[in-house]
């Protein structure tokens, strides 16, 4: 399928008259087009498509049908039947009002594409570039990210659930490819096992029942392995991908003991949740903890501008595996917010986001102000308020030393690594703590000095120290509360376009979703905007102002 590039600048006449009797006041898709005019040219997909072949249906009108179809949380089948039958829609896409339009499955297809590489971002990209365009999006000013998890559209398996599972997935895929070379090597109670889908509730036993099964579908799971990887068998077998998930299972979740039998690994002996998978069936989904959620999936991240003199649009979204903490995304998304000539004046972000040395490097690369709370001293005296914690301790960078509040010259300055960071640990001469008077507010250790774990570098230090005391500050405070409005654009996303849960199986189609969720919540923002440039005050009740005024 090739692409035979067509403009969608005039609108049919038909189609406008009919939509302006129809529609007197507009709805977001004719607001959208008057403002921002034709949103996605064909052009901007050349690179998606070959350049022979028969002609494809428009990827500018497809990639807008599918941003409206998110918007309104519409399946594809009803997407597909609004562009037959909504004159709105016409009307945004350019199209004649007896157009019938395309098949529903036309839309997956291009979803499809849209996963290769960087296809989807493009498409941002380009809504950002188009509202840059119409004065209703800049550079500098402020902007807030946060994420959420998402829920992977598979189910939820339990360990053993999954080793009975993809050695049923695997043996379906054998049977469809070869299965005069399967007939051998099943045993009669297979089909019983493996027939059908693998739902396993309490067992019979306890823990060691649980453990037997597993070992049976071990012992299993390994006869159809030895006999993919001998000599004899079809080299296209080894490379099925249900047969590869099963092999790198059974790697994750069995070892061979010092008898050379197979056995099933303990909770504690199994590998970190970001190597291995939950299902065999996406196998990008992994399964993580955050506070009081548990869950098998993904995290998106989503940054949103937050002037009051213009539009809050979505200018960022990445989307992750589940155990990928989210400071790991925060230098990632500065880079491309100065790729993309977006870049913040100020970002703020919540604690995981942050540390002294983000904030360090946000200023110095990119000239972003990072503000956010930084971790508070966790030492039981600063716990408790009473006692002599870090912020009572002079520094001296350049003689390597620290005060203490009683004027005593530390002895020791030195590297000490913690959990794979670096830090300076400094002792006190442990004679002349254990005879200071005021010894019990500082430490309560028996016998051991006072000791201190700074930041490797002055820089870092000061910064930490600043933003700790800049925290306990009411203007600090009311700078900061405008981050709490990231999170009613996460409701808005999960409560509208179904944000919570991946409609699609892998990363990168998840990524997809997400890009035309933030897409979708873009272009029904702007269409508020243009219908009432002012931001509306939110209701409140009698009770609430009743409340306010009192205080």
């Amino acid at each position: 399928m090739s692409l035979r590039p067509k403009s969608y600048q005039r609108i049919p006449a038909k189609t406008v008259r009919t939509a302006r009797a129809a529609c007197p006041k507009g709805t977001p898709a004719m607001l959208i087009r008057d403002r921002l005019d034709v949103l996605f040219e064909d052009e901007e997909f050349a690179s998606l498509y070959p350049a022979d072949g028969r002609p494809g249906l428009s990827p500018g009108q497809l990639a807008l049908a599918s941003v409206l179809q998110f918007a309104e949380n519409l399946s594809d089948r009803q997407a597909a039947d609004a562009v037959r039958t909504r004159i709105d829609w016409k009307y945004a896409l350019g199209m004649e009002l007896d157009d019938a339009g395309f098949d529903y499955s036309v839309l997956c297809e291009f979803r499809a594409r849209l996963a290769e590489g960087d296809a989807a971002d493009r498409l941002l990209t380009v809504m950002l570039e188009r509202l840059v365009e119409a004065g209703l999006l800049k550079s500098g000013g402020r902007q807030r990210t946060d994420a959420t998890h998402v829920m992977a559209a598979v189910r939820t398996l339990s360990r053993l659930e999954l080793a009975g599972e993809t050695l049923r997935a695997a043996l379906e895929e054998l049977a469809e490819a070869d299965g005069d070379w399967l007939l051998p090597l099943i045993e009669p109670e297979w089909d019983k096992r493996y027939g059908r889908k693998i739902e396993i509730g309490k067992v019979p036993g306890g823990k060691a029942g649980v453990t037997a099964l597993a070992e049976t579908f071990g012992r299993d799971g390994q006869k159809i392995l030895t006999a993919v990887w001998a000599p004899d068998a079809p080299p296209r077998l080894r490379v099925l991908p249900q047969v590869e998930i099963l092999r790198q299972v059974w790697v994750h979740h069995y070892y061979w003991d010092t008898h050379g039998r197979l056995r099933w690994r303990d909770g504690h002996a199994l590998p970190p949740a970001h190597l291995r998978f939950d299902s065999p069936y996406d196998t990008d989904a992994h399964y993580c903890v955050k506070r009081d959620t548990a869950w098998s999936g993904y995290r998106v991240h989503l940054t949103e501008t937050c002037d009051t003199d213009r539009p809050e649009v979505v200018i960022h979204v990445a989307t992750t595996i589940a155990p990928v903490q989210d400071g790991e995304l925060t230098e990632q998304i500065h880079d491309d917010l100065a790729d993309a000539r977006l870049a913040p004046a100020e970002h703020v972000v919540d604690a995981a986001y942050i540390t002294p040395a983000r904030i360090e490097r946000a200023r110095r690369v990119h000239g972003i102000t990072l503000l956010g709370p930084v971790v508070p001293d966790h030492s039981h005296q600063a716990k408790s308020g009473s006692g002599f914690d870090k912020s009572a301790f002079a520094a001296d960078w350049d003689n390597k030393q620290v005060t203490c509040p009683r004027g005593h010259i530390s002895r020791h300055w030195g590297p000490l690594r913690i959990n794979g960071h670096d830090y300076i640990q400094v002792r006190f001469d442990k004679a002349t703590c254990l005879a200071c008077p005021d010894r019990p507010q500082c430490t309560t250790s028996a016998t051991r000095p006072r000791a201190l774990a700074l930041l490797p570098t002055r820089k870092l230090h000061e910064i930490q120290t600043r933003n700790r005391l800049d925290q306990q500050t009411k203007d600090w405070q009311q700078r900061y509360a405008i981050r709490a409005g990231i999170e009613a654009t996460l409701s808005q996303n999960i409560r509208t376009c179904g944000l919570r849960r991946s409609r699609y199986r892998g990363l990168a189609r998840t990524h997809v979703q997400h890009v035309l969720t933030a897409l979708a919540c873009n272009l029904t923002r702007v269409a508020d905007w243009i219908a009432e440039p002012t931001p509306t005050r939110h209701r409140s009740t009698r009770f609430h102002s009743l409340c306010t005024t009192a205080a």
